[in-house]
């Protein structure tokens, strides 16, 4: 049954704004950092199913739920929708309190076109699949069939009209992922009639004013490819980026952005909420088609902002080892971070990846994956570590796009290499050394890659430590005595108010005489300091 949902006309709509340096969503008038878990990709699709897992979701400290939406249960006949599984969702996620941002599985979720609806997937002759270089069929709706494109872009708008519907007043739907995970496979391009015309054709003046103006700012590997293939201003694809696999995953980047542009346009037509498309990404060494080819891959965010310019964000979905190094190729002066798939929620690095995302690099969102299917173990750690970053939101929304904040982690290499060497970074007067091994605690007992943490400047010399597994040392910086020490240390908790509520005041051995700021491995925590220095 419909919720019954009356509008409030002078309700604002979820939208994202700048703020310094940074980007925020603001929801309700308010600034909100998204502290959230994305489903299985299935389990939305069954109320029943979900039912008992919506308190576990509360009870680990979320604020948001990432839930698929898919074009086979709201369009199971063309032209009739039924929206029983989003009334679901949205009833749900009010009953505790949580937002949801809905993932839009239409033409394709992971590269595949298994989510589409009967009358689509029967129907070859109006609606084509991909062909490989073989001429082969693949399960991958072509992205140059304007019949998949329209009928795709309608379901997707009926799908935001019903939104603005049943909730706009009340913004439990915060943003809108369109497709998932897009990309080629097997191969770096489509081929077939339709594809081998556009792959012959010119490459649009869009792409080439892009990087013809974007200089030093266009992503190294596409503005490298360009300047091997002479740097042209017009030409076929071939001849403007090269006829290898590096070319071709150009024409396929440019071909699924137009597309992606479509659907987003429709949807924001009728009611336009913040809109994303995510990333899988690729490994050093793999040829496109080896991954999914042509998607908002860090080497082709250009393509995607010059192809698909009506999308709010392009999004990271981040399983390898070396997150540090991956979301931070996106964030970039036209791109905010959102990490709408922060590896598995069951990967024990997850926590220490969140701290670093938001402090760090200021995402104003992250979602492990398969958040319903932690055990008891993963399920506390999630929840601790949200739990300590739900109480600091209002510290970190304040720093935001100002460089009074840092996120601080073991950065881990592509192949699994921890490199636990301390890194610094000056915030104010003080310059702050953070190390990855405890002191107190067995190395060989130790997981560095798990350890992390935040530094907030709340003063002049007053700043929130928080995380686990981290030692800070200081000293001066700048003007002034070169040496610091503790004025003050306690640990303790902000309250449902948002009043720091102090526990223990630490000197001694909690200290090591003064010497430093110590968070153990086992537990996430937050310690108010305040500093001084002296010569």
């Amino acid at each position: 049954m419909a919720l019954l949902a009356a509008s409030v006309a002078s309700a604002e709509m979820p939208r994202l704004e700048k703020h310094g340096t940074a980007a925020r969503l603001v929801v309700d008038g308010k600034p909100m950092l998204i502290l959230g878990g994305e489903l299985g990709n299935s389990s939305a699709s069954s109320r029943a199913y979900m039912a008992r897992h919506w308190p576990r979701l509360k009870a680990m400290n979320l604020n948001t739920v990432l839930a698929p939406v898919s074009w086979e249960l709201i369009e199971p006949k063309e032209g009739s929708y039924d929206f029983s599984s989003v009334d679901d969702l949205i009833a749900d996620a009010r009953a505790q309190d949580m937002k949801l941002v809905l993932l839009w599985f239409g033409a394709w979720k992971n590269s595949m076109s298994t989510y589409v609806p009967a009358w689509v997937k029967r129907d070859q002759a109006r609606f084509p699949r991909v062909r490989a270089q073989d001429g082969s069929t693949v399960e991958i709706l072509s992205a140059f069939s304007e019949n998949t494109r329209v009928a795709d872009a309608r379901a997707y708008a009926a799908l935001l009209a019903y939104i603005k519907k049943v909730d706009s007043g009340r913004s439990t739907v915060l943003m809108v992922q369109v497709e998932n995970e897009i990309g080629m496979l097997p191969s770096a391009r489509e081929h077939g009639a339709a594809a081998d015309a556009a792959y012959a054709g010119q490459v649009p003046l869009a792409l080439i004013q892009k990087l013809r103006s974007g200089g030093e700012a266009i992503e190294p590997e596409l503005r490298d490819l360009w300047k091997r293939n002479g740097s042209k201003e017009k030409g076929s694809w071939a001849a403007v980026f090269g006829a290898d696999e590096a070319g071709q995953e150009v024409f396929t980047a440019w071909s699924y952005a137009r597309y992606a542009e479509a659907v987003t346009v429709a949807g924001k037509a009728v009611y336009p909420l913040p809109m994303y498309v995510n990333a899988a990404l690729n490994r050093t060494g793999k040829k496109p088609g080896e991954y999914p080819s042509g998607g908002p891959l860090p080497h082709l965010l250009d393509v995607w902002k010059a192809g698909a310019p009506s999308l709010d964000l392009l999004s990271p979905d981040i399983y390898f080892p070396n997150f540090s190094d991956l979301a931070a190729r996106f964030v970039r002066p036209d791109n905010a971070l959102f990490v709408p798939e922060a590896n598995n929620a069951s990967a024990p690095e997850t926590p220490a990846n969140a701290f670093y995302a938001f402090g760090r690099l200021e995402a104003l969102g992250f979602s492990p994956f398969a958040i319903e299917s932690v055990s008891a173990e993963e399920h506390k750690a999630i929840a601790d570590a949200y739990d300590v970053l739900r109480q600091l939101t209002p510290a970190l929304l304040t720093a935001q796009g100002k460089g009074t904040m840092g996120g601080f982690k073991p950065r881990v290499l592509e192949d699994g290499t921890v490199q636990d060497a301390p890194v610094s970074q000056v915030m104010g007067d003080y310059r702050f050394e953070v190390g990855f091994i405890d002191p107190w605690t067995p190395k060989a007992a130790q997981k560095p890659a798990t350890h992390g943490g935040l530094i907030i400047q709340t003063g002049p010399e007053e700043y929130l430590i928080a995380g686990r597994g981290i030692v800070v040392t200081f000293a001066g910086s700048g003007k002034g005595p070169p040496l610091a020490g503790i004025d003050k240390a306690e640990e303790g908790v902000f309250d449902a108010q948002g009043r720091w509520v102090a526990g223990r005041l630490l000197n001694g051995d909690q200290t090591h005489q003064g010497r430093h700021i110590r968070l153990s491995p086992d537990q996430f925590q937050i310690q108010r300091v305040k500093f001084y220095r002296y010569r």
